[in-house]
C-alpha cells in the first residue's frame, strides 16, 4: 500500500496541482471543472489509503525537519485521530467531486473557473492541518483554510453571499486570535511552538484553564456551537451546495478536531468542570440549534441549522470523556470520546448527503425555498430515496449511522448518571433529556421537511417540471445513502476502530465495545445493541405487509384514477396544502421567548454594528488627522526648506567648508 506520510504528500500535492494547473492548461471553464474536480477525487483517495493503514492499526508515524525559524519546525504526525480526520475529510471529498462534475456547470460564467483552484486549496489546507505537530504551521493551514473558504462563500457575488462571507471571516478571524492567545501562553511555558513541547510544559491551573477556555471559545467560533454560531446559517446556503457539504461535513469539525486537541491531547483534561463546560455548550446547541431549524422555510439555511444541532451532540461526547478522564473513569472516557468521534463522522456522512440532495433539488427548482418546492418524489425519484435515508439518518433512527453514535453518547450519560459525583449525576440526566428533545424535534423537523419538499403536489411551476439530476451526482448521492446504511448496520466493525482512536486518546487500554453482531458500552456492558438484527427485522416488517397486500389485493384496483385530494366535501384548492411556515406554528408560538433568544445571542448584529461604528470612525478621523497632523507636517517640511535654501549658493568653495566644518564636529565628537 506504500508509506502513509508518502501517500499523505502525493495527496496534498494532487490537491495543489488541481487548484492551480488546470485554469493555466484550459481556456474553456467546464474542462477547468472537470480538471479540478477530478484532481480532487484522486487526492481524496490517496488520503483514504494513507489513513487507512494508521485507523487498522499501525503505530504513529512522524516526519520532522528544521524550518527557516527556530520556532517553525515542520512536524508531521499522523496519529489515530489525525488518521481519523483525514480519512472524514478525504471521504467527503471523494464523493463531492463526484458530484461536482456536473453540479459546478450550474456556475458557469459566475466565476467556476476558479472555483476548483479555491476548493482544492481549502481542502489541502484542512489536511494538512489536521496533521501538523506545530503551532506556527497550525495556524498557517488554519488561516489557509478560513481564507480558501470565505471565497467559496462568496462565490454567487451578490449582496447576501458577500455580507455572509464578511459575517465569516470577522467571526473566523476573532476566533483564531484566541487560539493564537492559548499558543502563546504555552510557548511561553514551554520555550517552543512544537505541540509535543506544549504536552510537556508544567502549567499551572488557572494558566491551564486559560488556555483551555481560549482554545475551546477560539475553535467553537470555527464549529458554529452557540453563541458563536450566527455565521454558520448565512455562509453555508452562501456557498455552492458541493462546498456547504465539505464545510458542513468536515471544516465545523476542524473546530471540534482543535478542541480535543488541546483540551485533551495537549492539556490532558486535567479538570472535570472543563467536560461539564463542553456538555453543557453542547447540549444547549443541540435543542438551540435544532429549534431554529424547525423554523426556517430555507432548506439550505434549515441545514445549517442542523449542523448547530449536531456540533452540539458532538460536544456532549466530548464533554463526557473529558469529565471521564478527569475523573479517572476509563468507561466514561472511552465510550464519551467514541460517541463524539462517531458522530462526528455520522454526521459529515448525513449531512453530506442532505447538502447534496438539497443541491439536487435548487439545480432543477432554481429556489431554496421549501414552500415552491413538492411533489419532487414522483419526479425525482433517486434524489428523493437517498434524501430520506439521509433525513432518517439525522433523526437517529435505527439501524442507520445516527442511531449508533447518538446510543453510544446516550450510554455514556447513563453511566455518568449513576457513577459520577454528585454534578456528574445531575448534569448527567439533564443532557439525557435534553438529548430526546432534541432528537424528537430533529424527527419532527425531517418530517416537514420531506413532506413539504417531495410529498403532495407541486407548488410552483418548476417544481411540476422537475427533472432528475445527472449521473455523476446520483451516483454520489448513492454512494453517501449507502455509507449511512453501512455505518449504522455495520457498526459492529466500526466501533472497534473508533474504540482505539478513543483509548490511544484518552490514555486507557484498549476496551472492547463489540463482539460478534453486538455493541455495547465497555468493558461491563449494562445494555446491548445489534443493528444487523434491527435491519433485518424492519425489512421483514416493510416487506410482509407489501407481500400480503400483492397477494391479496382487489382487481377494482388497477381502475382506480389520480385526482383532487379529499377536502371534506369543498373544492380542493392549493392554499389548503399544509405550508412549512404552518408545520410548525404552534412550535414557533409556544417558544417564541427562544427565538428571540436566537438574536440576543447571535453575535453578528453586534459586529456588524461594530464595523459600521469603526468606518464611521475612520471617516472622521481621516480629515482630523489630514487637517491636524499631515498638512501641518508638510507645511514645516516646506517652510524649513526655504530657510535653509539659503545655505545652497552653487560655490564649491562654501561647499569645501561646509565639508570641513562636518569633519571637525565628528573628531570633537570621537574625542570627547
Amino acid at each position: 500500500m506504500g508509506n502513509p506520510l508518502q501517500l499523505l504528500l502525493i495527496s496534498i500535492v494532487i490537491y495543489l496541482v488541481g487548484a492551480i494547473l488546470p485554469p493555466l492548461v484550459s481556456r474553456s471553464e467546464r474542462q477547468v471543472i472537470r480538471l479540478s474536480a477530478i484532481a480532487s477525487m484522486v487526492g481524496g483517495i490517496f488520503g483514504l489509503l494513507a489513513s487507512a493503514p494508521i485507523l487498522m492499526g499501525a503505530d504513529m508515524m512522524t516526519f520532522a525537519v528544521d524550518g527557516p525559524f527556530s520556532f517553525a519546525h515542520f512536524i508531521v504526525r499522523l496519529d489515530g485521530l489525525a488518521a481519523f480526520m483525514v480519512m472524514v475529510i478525504s471521504l467527503l471529498v471523494v464523493v463531492t467531486s463526484l458530484y461536482s462534475l456536473s453540479y459546478a456547470e450550474e456556475y458557469l460564467g459566475k466565476g467556476a473557473r476558479y472555483m476548483g483552484l479555491f476548493m482544492n486549496l481549502f481542502i489541502a489546507s484542512m489536511v494538512a492541518l489536521v496533521v501538523m505537530d506545530n503551532a506556527f504551521y497550525f495556524l498557517v493551514f488554519f488561516e489557509m483554510m478560513s481564507l480558501a473558504s470565505y471565497f467559496l462563500v462568496i462565490t454567487e457575488q451578490d449582496d447576501e453571499a458577500v455580507s455572509a462571507g464578511l459575517l465569516y471571516f470577522l467571526i473566523a478571524h476573532a476566533g483564531s486570535v484566541l487560539i493564537m492567545i492559548a499558543f502563546f501562553i504555552l510557548y511561553k511555558e514551554s520555550g517552543s511552538m512544537d505541540f509535543d513541547s506544549f504536552r510537556q510544559a508544567n502549567l499551572s491551573a488557572p494558566e491551564a484553564s486559560a488556555v483551555f477556555l481560549l482554545a475551546f471559545f477560539g475553535f467553537g467560533a470555527k464549529a458554529g456551537m452557540i453563541p458563536l454560531h450566527g455565521w454558520l446559517p448565512r455562509a453555508h446556503p452562501a456557498a455552492p451546495s458541493h462546498a456547504s457539504a465539505l464545510m458542513s461535513g468536515v471544516m465545523v469539525k476542524i473546530g471540534i478536531f482543535g478542541i480535543i486537541k488541546v483540551g485533551i491531547d495537549i492539556l490532558g483534561a486535567t479538570s472535570a468542570w472543563w467536560g461539564l463546560v463542553v456538555l453543557a455548550f453542547g447540549a444547549v446547541s443541540a435543542v438551540l440549534g435544532v429549534m431554529y431549524a424547525l423554523a426556517e422555510h430555507d432548506i439550505k439555511k434549515l441545514l445549517a441549522y442542523h449542523t448547530v444541532e449536531n456540533i452540539g451532540i458532538i460536544l456532549m461526547g466530548v464533554g463526557v470523556g473529558m469529565i471521564g478522564i478527569a475523573t479517572q473513569h476509563p468507561v466514561l472516557a472511552v465510550v464519551g470520546i467514541l460517541g463524539g468521534l462517531y458522530h462526528l463522522l455520522n454526521h459529515a456522512v448525513f449531512k453530506g448527503l442532505l447538502f447534496l440532495g438539497a443541491g439536487s433539488v435548487m439545480y432543477r427548482v432554481h429556489t431554496k425555498d421549501m414552500e415552491l418546492m413538492g411533489g419532487l418524489a414522483k419526479l425525482m425519484p433517486y434524489t428523493a430515496i437517498t434524501f430520506l435515508i439521509g433525513t432518517m439518518a439525522i433523526s437517529a433512527l435505527p439501524p442507520l449511522n445516527g442511531f449508533v453514535s447518538e446510543w453510544f453518547t446516550y450510554q455514556a450519560l447513563f453511566t455518568m448518571s449513576h457513577e459520577g459525583s454528585f454534578i456528574m449525576r445531575i448534569a448527567g440526566p439533564v443532557a439525557i433529556v435534553m438529548l430526546a428533545i432534541t432528537g424528537a424535534l430533529a424527527a419532527l423537523c425531517f418530517v416537514k421537511v420531506y413532506g413539504i419538499s417531495f410529498a403532495g403536489a407541486a407548488r410552483s411551476e418548476k417544481a411540476a417540471n422537475a427533472t432528475e439530476v445527472p449521473l455523476p451526482m446520483i451516483l454520489a448521492m448513492v454512494l453517501l445513502a449507502l455509507l449511512c446504511i453501512a455505518l449504522g448496520v455495520g457498526a459492529p466493525l466500526v466501533s472497534p476502530v473508533i474504540a482505539n482512536i478513543s483509548a490511544q486518546l484518552t490514555g486507557q487500554a484498549a476496551m472492547p465495545v463489540a463482539s460478534g453482531s453486538l455493541v455495547f458500552p465497555g468493558s461491563s456492558p449494562q445494555t446491548v445493541l445489534s443493528t444487523p438484527l434491527i435491519a433485518l427485522l424492519l425489512i421483514g416488517f416493510l416487506t410482509l405487509p407489501l407481500l400480503i397486500y400483492s397477494i391479496f389485493k382487489s382487481q377494482r384496483l388497477r381502475h382506480r384514477h389520480g385526482g383532487n385530494p379529499w377536502a371534506c366535501g369543498y373544492g380542493y384548492d392549493g392554499q389548503m396544502a399544509v405550508s412549512a411556515g404552518g408545520f410548525t406554528q404552534p412550535l414557533r408560538t409556544m417558544f417564541a421567548p427562544l427565538y428571540r433568544l436566537r438574536k440576543t445571542l447571535d453575535p453578528s448584529p453586534v459586529m456588524s454594528r461594530a464595523m459600521q461604528s469603526t468606518i464611521r470612525g475612520a471617516t472622521r478621523a481621516e480629515p482630523w488627522w489630514e487637517e491636524k497632523v499631515v498638512l501641518p507636517i508638510a507645511r514645516a517640511v516646506l517652510w524649513s526648506g526655504k530657510r535653509i535654501q539659503w545655505l545652497q549658493h552653487g560655490d564649491f568653495r562654501l561647499y569645501c567648508l561646509y565639508v570641513v566644518i562636518a569633519l571637525t564636529v565628528l573628531m570633537l565628537v570621537t574625542v570627547m
